[in-house]
């Protein structure tokens, strides 16, 4: 019981040590986010995002509230460099500039070149080894659940 407890406090401990990076916990970056949401991501706003929002952004996923968060990392970025001060990061992350629809596009081409020497490999050893090895089905789950 002793031995619960302990381990309750410390993973309590852990969680409020993480509490964002520096830039998300910039009053600035908070203001201006929620600002910007409650003025472009709801009602007939919303409707006026997503008509004028490219179809490629739409496709992987972003929201009115990532493209308020996006906007207002750079905002938050200018007045800290205005103010002399190094670039925080937001979200665990350095801000990047945003290419089409990947704001890491060198991350994001690393990413599906992995992806693809996976899908490679995976094939290679499906036909080169036999299903009725004993470790196959977890090697052809393990490679399928990584993959992901």
């Amino acid at each position: 019981m002793a031995g619960r407890t302990v381990r309750l406090v410390l993973l309590v401990g852990a969680a409020a040590l993480t509490s964002g990076s520096q830039g998300d916990r910039e009053p600035v970056y908070r203001d201006c986010v929620l600002r910007c949401e409650e003025r472009n991501c709801s009602g007939v706003a919303l409707k006026h995002f997503r008509s004028r929002q490219p179809i490629y952004m739409s496709l992987a996923g972003w929201t009115c509230q990532d493209d308020c968060k996006y906007e207002c990392m750079w905002v938050t970025v200018g007045l800290y460099l205005q103010e002399g001060h190094k670039v925080p990061q937001f979200h665990g992350k350095w801000p990047f500039f945003r290419f089409l629809c990947f704001q890491e596009p060198a991350s994001a081409v690393a990413s599906f070149l992995n992806g693809l020497a996976s899908l490679v490999m995976l094939c290679r050893y499906r036909t080169s080894v036999p299903a009725s090895s004993p470790m196959y089905p977890t090697c052809v789950a393990f490679a399928w659940l990584s993959g992901r």
